[in-house]
């Protein structure tokens, strides 16, 4: 199968998107399908090693296409592709017999359109909430996350299907008329998030006197909420770890000042702060999925998120760690004081989150995208497709998502 994928994101920026595109790659590349990833070109200078899979005389390299771009508005880190004809010539050369469009926007409504074009149908995957993160930004104050909507609306009405990453996602979804949604989740490595990759003199390092660390993992930026760790970096006994880059930095190091920024963290140095963390928080109420809540999970360390969106999905309350009211300061504080108090409960939080994410390979996640992508064909051609022993998961009518209860107060 040829594939093209039409990215806003992909290596070497660091995101949940970009790491997702790239993991889907190196599945489709090790089941002998043939992907090209199209994708808004890095800043000047940034180094953009090539990605090989394979070894040997089997080795090769993905190709990849960058189309030249510029920097958002108030947030270079992320980069807007502009309008150019490369985007059409390199699918048009590839020949796909469908398109992948990740978490489309600018360059994936373009996407889009040139798959029309082509007559190729096209799977939109929605990882991103723009509209939340308009509000965010107050664009507008209500009209950026309208027009948000409207294009999110746009490209993926004319999709052949939607995957979104969890079942608040999906609802959302169909609730503002995005048709033909369904399922389809993220992977995790539990070999490479593990918690033999514990380390006590890191340990030791980030809390000399002892301290329960407390860390954040992701981006530094205004959709994030990083800023309600604020009372938890206050608790006695506590140490809260920052670990990650972005706009938002130096005011929350003002606002922040016991706490520990590491800056950006990759690979194994990435997997070792991981397992040394003795609870992770995530803040963010606008997340359609949390990697970074699976990665805690596969690490053996209680997870505390959002009752909102994606964590929903991931995080069993009272059994592999707790949800708190979405934009409450005091109730993540709370609940990190409740784990940071009772070590049996953080680790059986722990061990009991790890259990849950094992089986939740990369491998499996995707045999399901191509599960999809053959319904998809199938469709498009007007032929039957054979019936899947797991059949990919269809969303039905909106109701209200099921919140834990007894939420600390």
């Amino acid at each position: 199968m040829r594939v093209v994928i039409v990215t806003e994101s992909f290596p070497p920026e660091v995101n949940g998107v970009a790491h997702s595109v790239l993991r889907t790659a190196e599945h489709l590349v090790r089941r002998g399908h043939q992907p090209l990833v199209v994708t808004p070109a890095p800043a000047r200078g940034a180094q953009c090693p090539p990605h090989t899979f394979g070894a040997g005389a089997d080795a090769a390299e993905l190709p990849v296409v960058r189309i030249p771009s510029v920097p958002l508005p108030g947030y270079p880190q992320v980069r807007i592709a502009l309008p150019s004809r490369q985007l059409t010539a390199a699918m048009a050369a590839h020949r796909p017999d469908i398109v992948h469009l990740a978490s489309p926007f600018v360059l994936g409504a373009r996407g889009m359109q040139i798959a029309a074009r082509l007559g190729v149908p096209a799977v939109a995957v929605y990882q991103t909430d723009l509209a939340g993160y308009a509000h965010a930004y107050r664009a507008g104050r209500g009209l950026g996350e309208a027009a948000a909507w409207h294009r999110i609306r746009a490209v993926h009405r004319a999709a052949a299907r939607t995957l979104a990453p969890s079942t608040p996602a999906a609802q959302d979804l169909t609730a503002h008329g995005v048709p033909r949604v369904q399922l389809w989740p993220r992977g995790v490595d539990s070999v490479r998030f593990h918690p033999r990759h514990r380390d006590e003199a890191l340990h030791r390092a980030l809390a000399p006197g002892g301290e329960v660390l407390v860390g954040y993992v992701g981006r530094l930026a205004p959709e994030k909420r990083v800023d309600l760790l604020a009372a938890t970096s206050a608790l006695p006994g506590v140490r809260v770890v920052v670990i990650g880059d972005g706009p938002s930095a130096p005011g929350l190091k003002a606002s922040m000042p016991g706490a520990v920024f590491l800056g950006r963290r990759t690979g194994e140095e990435l997997a070792r702060c991981f397992a040394t963390l003795d609870v992770f928080v995530h803040t963010g109420p606008l997340e359609t999925f949390c990697q970074t809540i699976q990665e805690a999970m596969a690490s053996g360390v209680p997870v505390i998120g959002p009752a909102a969106g994606g964590p929903l999905d991931l995080i069993a309350h009272h059994r592999t760690g707790l949800l708190v009211p979405p934009r409450d300061g005091a109730a993540v504080a709370r609940a990190v004081e409740s784990l940071a108090a009772d070590a049996e409960l953080r680790a059986a939080y722990g061990r009991a989150g790890r259990a849950e994410v094992t089986a939740r390979t990369w491998e499996a996640v995707g045999d399901l995208l191509l599960r999809h992508y053959a319904e998809v064909l199938a469709e498009h051609h007007g032929v039957a497709v054979p019936p899947a022993a797991t059949p990919p998961a269809p969303v039905g009518p909106v109701g209200p998502v099921a919140v834990a209860e007894e939420l600390p107060a």
